[in-house]
C-alpha cells in the first residue's frame, strides 16, 4: 500500500490528550501531479466504535490524506470535563485537533453518532474550510423527543452498568452487521468496541439523547448549502434504516446512496464502496 500505516498519533489539547490514526499519501499514490497534495478528510466514528474501524477505509484509499479520532472519552483520549457534553463541544475539540495539525480546509465524514459531531463541526467551520459533508448511517439524535431521549439514556446506561465495556462489546456486532457479515466483520467490530471507556461512552449516550441532527443541520443555511452534504446508508441496516436515511437526505437536500450487503458498521462491511464515496467528490461538480 502506498501510504504510511493507519498509526496512532498523540495531540496534547487544553482539554487532554486526543488520539488520532493517521494515513498519508506518497506523491506517486496521489495522481494528482501539478494539482497539489489532496484535502485531508476526517473519519469521526460511531458510539460503538473507534478510529480503528476506518482500517479497511484507509486501506483502500492510498491516495488520500486521512486522518481518524479516538472521539474524546474513547481509547485514550482524555474524556470531555462536562458530564454532559454537546455535539458542540465534540466539535471545539475536532477543530483544536485541525488547527494543532495546521489543516485549513477538511472534508468530513461522519459515521452514525460521529454524523451529530461532523455536522456540528461543519456548520462551526463553515464552507471557508469544509468542502464536503459525507454522513454514514447517521444518527438522527432524539434530542426532539424527550420520553424517547430519557428512555434510551436509561436502558443505555443500566446496560453498562450491568454488562461493562466487555459484556457491551461483545453483543454489539449482531446488532451493527448484516446477515452477509464475515466471522472477521464481527471481530472487528468487537475488538474495536473493546476500546470504549465507561465515562466516555456515557457521555457518548447524553450526546445521542439530547442532540438533533436536523436542528444542527440548520447551521448549514437552507438547501441547497455551500458545503456539500451526502447521505450514505447500508442496505440491511436495522438501527438507521434506509427508509429514514432518504427521508432525513431530502430534508438536507443531499444525494442520497445505499450500499448493498451492509448493515449499520458500513466502513467495516464495505470500505471500498465507502471509499469510492469518498473518491466520488472530486469528480463531482461543486
Amino acid at each position: 500500500m502506498a501510504t504510511s500505516l493507519f498509526a496512532e498519533r498523540r495531540l496534547s489539547l487544553p482539554h487532554g490528550t486526543l488520539v488520532l490514526r493517521e494515513a498519508v499519501p506518497t506523491a506517486a499514490a496521489t495522481g494528482r501531479v501539478g494539482t497539489g497534495p489532496p484535502v485531508p478528510v476526517l473519519l469521526l466514528h460511531g458510539i460503538s466504535s473507534g478510529a480503528a474501524s476506518w482500517a479497511g477505509v484507509a486501506a483502500a484509499l492510498p491516495g488520500e490524506h486521512l486522518l481518524a479520532w479516538d472521539a474524546p472519552g474513547y481509547g485514550h483520549s482524555t474524556p470531555l470535563p462536562m458530564d454532559e457534553p454537546t455535539a458542540h463541544d465534540y466539535a471545539a475539540v475536532a477543530q483544536q485537533a485541525l488547527d494543532a495539525l495546521g489543516i485549513a480546509c477538511v472534508r468530513l465524514v461522519g459515521h452514525s453518532l460521529g454524523a451529530l459531531m461532523a455536522t456540528a463541526l461543519a456548520t462551526r467551520l463553515g464552507p471557508q474550510r469544509v468542502t464536503d459533508l459525507l454522513l454514514l448511517s447517521p444518527a438522527r439524535g432524539y434530542g426532539g423527543d424527550a420520553a424517547q431521549a430519557a428512555h434510551v439514556r436509561t436502558q443505555r446506561l443500566q446496560a453498562l452498568q450491568a454488562q461493562g465495556v466487555a459484556g457491551l462489546a461483545a453483543g454489539v456486532s449482531q446488532r451493527l452487521l448484516s446477515a452477509a457479515a464475515t466471522t472477521e466483520h464481527h471481530a472487528q467490530v468487537q475488538q474495536v468496541a473493546q476500546a470504549l471507556t465507561p465515562r466516555g461512552y456515557a457521555q457518548a449516550v447524553h450526546l445521542l439523547c439530547s442532540a438533533e441532527l436536523a436542528v444542527l443541520a440548520q447551521g448549514l443555511g437552507s438547501p441547497p448549502v455551500a458545503v456539500r452534504v451526502r447521505v450514505a446508508v447500508g442496505a440491511a441496516d436495522i438501527v438507521t434504516p434506509p427508509s429514514a436515511c432518504a427521508v432525513l437526505a431530502q430534508a438536507l437536500g443531499a444525494s442520497m446512496h445505499t450500499l448493498a450487503a451492509a448493515g449499520h458498521a458500513v466502513a467495516v462491511e464495505q470500505p471500498v464502496a465507502v471509499a469510492d464515496l469518498i473518491l466520488a467528490v472530486n469528480s463531482l461538480k461543486a
